[in-house]
């Protein structure tokens, strides 16, 4: 057996695809049924597409008549309820209106009235939720499934890759990365984690032979001013992006919960975050501002040249 890469595009980043099969036309099958299922959910769950299940519940919104959901969305919106639940408020897919205020790509901090006008918008709490019907009744509200949807997705197309014969490979979805399985001898694969301030280069590199890990950080979109950095993370209750750490990543069964807690974590912050995912159980790297890190996960420091994935 050999080992072959498949690099495509989707879910709002650069994805790969890398099996063992025994030639490239066993490979392509196994892929073709990971990116079926990965273009199958960005389809249904993108906030973009005017077609998709995420626009329709959002252009409900205010309609108390609310919109039917499917038994697969209902389970997703099950477990948003579960994650907002135990992070204590602060996994919430309506948060997702605070980008009308906040434009990373003006660089631009809103003033905190504009936050204070959004943030009646936000709320788990304040929706309707009886399966099968789900009511946002505020003009103006929204959910977006983005927050955990690609980690939900590297799941999924792990899973069709074993469905369709593969045993050896991983799913990465813009960093995000579900195991189908370890090498053939057995051997785990070796996963760079970025360095926060240098994305280029891995920090730390950590070996996984089954599970998943998902990343969470502040160095995908940003701003500084003034020596503060701005990032895409922003806290629901507050409205205001995180502070206090600079990047989690987290080892789990599957890649949906290392996606939702390593985000957890970094709303959390630096004391807070770490100790919760202690108090869970799962192997973590939580990186701060300085570069200092430390957690539960076996890892080694990487040299400065090493590929953010090897295997």
């Amino acid at each position: 057996m050999e080992v072959f890469s498949h690099q495509f595009k989707a879910m709002g980043g650069p994805c790969e695809l890398r099996l063992y099969a025994a030639d490239r036309a066993g490979a392509d099958q196994y892929a073709a049924a990971a990116r079926a299922e990965i273009l199958r959910l960005e389809q249904r769950y993108s906030r973009y597409r005017d077609d998709s299940l995420t626009s329709l519940i959002n252009r409900s919104a205010g309609d108390s008549r609310g919109v039917e959901i499917d038994a697969e969305s209902a389970a997703l919106l099950d477990y948003a309820h579960t994650a907002w639940e135990q992070s204590e408020g602060l996994f919430d897919i309506t948060s997702g209106v605070l980008r009308r205020v906040w434009d990373f790509k003006s660089q631009r901090v809103p003033a905190q009235r504009e936050i204070d006008g959004i943030l009646p918008l936000i709320g788990w709490q304040r929706l309707r939720w009886e399966r099968p019907r789900l009511v946002l009744p505020l003009a103006g509200m929204e959910l977006d499934f983005g927050g955990y949807v690609k980690e939900y997705a590297a799941d999924r197309a792990a899973q069709a890759c074993r469905e369709a014969g593969a045993r050896h490979g991983f799913v990465e979805l813009a960093g995000d990365i579900a195991l189908v399985g370890p090498h053939p001898d057995g051997a785990p694969w070796h996963i760079g984690v970025r360095d926060p301030r240098a994305p280029q280069r891995a920090l730390a590199t950590i070996p996984l032979a089954a599970g998943a890990i998902a990343s969470s950080g502040d160095y995908e979109r940003y701003f500084e001013i003034d020596g503060r950095r701005y990032s895409h993370l922003l806290n629901p209750k507050t409205g205001w992006p995180v502070q206090g750490l600079a990047a989690v990543s987290v080892v789990a069964p599957q890649c949906l919960i290392a996606g939702t807690t390593s985000t957890i974590a970094m709303l959390k912050g630096a004391e807070d975050g770490p100790r919760w995912l202690n108090d869970l159980g799962l192997r973590h790297l939580c990186v701060d501002g300085t570069g200092r890190f430390a957690g539960t996960v076996e890892h080694s420091r990487t040299p400065q040249h090493t590929p953010l994935m090897r295997g």
